[in-house]
């Protein structure tokens, strides 16, 4: 056998080459098997390269070897290449980087690979791009129908604000719209219409939430604020089989594989969701090992809100693990949205243009109050579950923290991993609480990459100061990972919000983003190692799975990507561009379709 004829460096010229094994070979690897144990054999050989173990001292070796799907050795090319056998694989790496395979901490698969069933959603920068496609819809919906434009963030629209009421009737006077991201939304006068939602409106369900009205006519201005659950939206879109959607998840997870995403954390799964997780595993079509969060919600009793937490923690996908498809835990909402202007702040927001804020003294929505909330955070650590809230402002992130505090003095909470998610605006000691407490920090750089923009209008530089401060939480010794909460489109950076861990990694590193001249508070950037560790082994830990995941270790399932770039050495300007030659999950090739 002989290695790989490589040259130059491509796809094609990894694959293997085969000699003829003749007798006296068979002769030469029978004795060495004998000398090592037959066990001793390795299926696949990586050698000649650069591989990141991301271990605890973050060796570098020059080879890997695999057998069953497992690590069975890291070393030098000299020492790993006595485990070639007569039908091992052997690749020449020439040089490459190879890194554990890439995990991404935070997103929905299960709905953003539908996104696109429909129709194609075209790109919306700016408010004359939805009211475009507002348009387009109503020649495609039958009169009456609903509209619906999700995930279109105020922040990325060129004039960073929302659709007015009077904008979406004037396209769609026969058509309820609504403009939903996440918990708040922009409504038409017949969305409202049909929803009920007039000047007498009230939340009335126990939750939180309202309709801002003008303040001179009393009328609701369209804008609700953690109350789109009660837009009685009438879905046009077409239902699919189960078979389909499993069709369009392993699409997506293709393109997980392509940009070295190995795992993946579905982090608000509803039932639906995981019947087609479930799906996928029964044929054997994941690609992509997957850890779910399942969906809770806060509001109505709280004996109903803890039997579903109890309930999920009885599933067999939480009890058996498996290490393609398993339950970790739960999630549920706290606060609302940056992008929306409902984040939990601890100091107000401000009066804003931007997100249509007119009270000076509005901090935002708390979703959830203390002691319903310290309830179900128990639950959950009685369960054994994993306990996630979304928690995007620094009010939301010490609130949950204060939770965990509370429930920590009798219960063995570190041992669940409890998380915090999103958790963009923290504080000095939100840090130091959430390293004490072994609490887990789930962080999208995307959003910086994305909004500072924004950000920086509304609040300021300095107040900014905490916002995803990755080098602080580095430092505390809490344990921090990478996500992207995509949440539509197939494309690594067509999606919303990008999933290419490469530009996460390059924005942690530089603390640079989209439309902002400035580095955003660079005494937060990560270095090249710990932007490494964010998407791998911190991600293994926060996923409850770095026994078998996140570093290239013997004993550990064989994950790992092989790299173009040298992202340790190579400039600065290169890490986002970097592009996966070859994936490996379980020790197969997962090729490119």
């Amino acid at each position: 056998m002989r290695d790989s004829d490589a040259n130059p460096w491509s796809l094609q010229s990894l694959a293997p080459v085969r000699r003829p094994i003749v007798v006296l070979a068979l002769a030469l690897w029978g004795m060495t098997a004998f000398c090592q144990g037959q066990e001793g054999d390795a299926s696949l050989i990586l050698h000649g390269g650069k591989v990141a173990s991301v271990n605890d001292t973050f060796a570098i070796h020059e080879a890997v070897a695999v057998r069953d799907g497992r690590i069975v050795q890291v070393g030098s090319s000299a020492e790993v290449l006595r485990r070639r056998g007569p039908r091992t694989e052997v690749v020449d790496l020439e040089g490459k980087l190879v890194l554990p395979g890439l995990m991404d901490s935070h997103a929905h698969p299960a709905d953003a690979c539908l996104f696109e069933a429909d129709h194609e959603i075209p790109p919306m920068e700016t408010i004359q791009d939805v009211l475009d496609y507002i348009k387009a819809r109503t020649l495609a919906v039958k009169e009456g129908g609903w509209i619906e434009v999700r995930q279109v963030f105020i922040t990325r629209l060129r004039e960073q604000r929302y659709p007015t009421r009077a904008e979406m009737d004037r396209v769609s006077p026969n058509h309820p719209v609504i403009f939903a991201t996440g918990p708040d939304a922009s409504l038409n006068s017949p969305a409202l219409r049909l929803s009920g939602i007039d000047r007498d409106f009230k939340v009335t369900d126990g939750g939180s939430g309202f309709a801002e009205k003008d303040p001179v006519t009393g009328e609701p201005t369209g804008i609700l604020r953690n109350c789109s659950r009660y837009v009685k939206v009438q879905s046009s879109r077409r239902p699919l089989p189960l078979s389909e959607k499993v069709r369009r998840l392993k699409e997506l997870f293709a393109d997980y594989n392509a940009v070295g995403i190995t795992s993946v954390c579905d982090r608000d799964a509803g039932f639906d969701d995981v019947e087609v997780y479930r799906e996928a595993r029964g044929r054997g079509e994941l690609t992509v090992r997957v850890r779910v969060s399942r969906h809770i919600e806060s509001i109505g009793s709280m004996a109903a809100i803890q039997e579903s937490i109890r309930e999920v923690g009885r599933d067999s996908l939480f009890k058996e693990r498996d290490d393609w498809l398993r339950i970790i835990g739960i999630k549920t909402y706290l606060d609302g949205g940056m992008l929306t202007g409902s984040a939990l702040m601890r100091e107000p927001w401000g009066v804003s243009d931007i997100y249509s804020i007119k009270d000076p003294d509005y901090r935002g929505v708390r979703f959830i109050p203390r002691e319903r909330l310290v309830s179900m955070v128990r639950t959950a650590v009685e369960s054994g579950l994993q306990f996630t809230a979304h928690s995007v402002g620094d009010g939301a992130v010490h609130a949950l923290l204060e939770a965990y505090s509370e429930a920590e003095k009798d219960l063995p909470l570190r041992a669940t991993r409890p998380c915090v998610s999103h958790s963009n605006f923290m504080s000095r000691e939100a840090v130091l609480e959430a390293a004490r407490l072994g609490v887990m920090v789930d962080i999208q750089p995307a959003w910086l990459y994305m909004d500072t923009h924004t950000l920086a209008k509304q609040f300021g530089y300095d107040r900014l100061r905490y916002f995803q401060p990755l080098k602080s939480l580095f430092e505390a010794g809490a344990i921090a990972g990478g996500g992207s909460d995509h949440m539509q489109k197939i494309g690594s950076m067509r999606s919303v919000n990008p999933y290419n861990p490469f530009l996460g990694m390059a924005t942690a590193i530089t603390r640079r983003s989209k439309r902002y001249e400035k580095q955003l508070h660079p005494e937060e950037a990560l270095n090249r190692e710990q932007a490494i560790r964010f998407y791998t082994i911190n991600n293994a830990r926060i996923l409850l799975c770095d026994d078998k995941l996140g570093s290239l270790e013997a004993g550990k399932l064989a994950d790992f990507i092989v790299l173009d770039t040298d992202i340790l050495t190579c400039a600065e300007d290169r890490i986002s561009s970097t592009q996966v030659l070859r994936t490996y999950v379980g020790g197969k090739w997962i090729k490119k379709p």
